[in-house]
């Protein structure tokens, strides 16, 4: 696994769905920037922490693969997605 970046900017959005059933992310409702932390996270991944979130991400496909915000998981029905240069959702 090659290493990742020194830092990524979250997401957090909520992902519902349009009358079809395909996903349909709605507005960004909070943008985190977080930082490595050094340590491999439970999921296997890079942990990186910072305002009260910690993520675990996958840096060759910069995908969130666990994340916690204020000690608890995410509310259901929402996403974490990494910001690419631009600030809007990757991939």
């Amino acid at each position: 696994m090659r290493p990742g970046e020194a830092s990524y900017d979250i997401l957090l959005q909520p992902q519902t769905a349009d009358l079809e059933g395909h996903p349909d992310h709605g507005p960004v409702l909070r943008v985190i920037t977080v930082h490595a932390t050094g340590a491999i996270g439970e999921s296997g991944y890079p942990r990186y922490a910072g305002e009260g979130v910690e993520a675990d991400v996958d840096p060759r496909t910069r995908t969130v693969e666990a994340i916690t915000v204020d000690g608890e998981e995410l509310p259901y029905g929402w996403v974490a997605l990494i910001a690419d240069e631009s600030g809007a959702a990757a991939g």
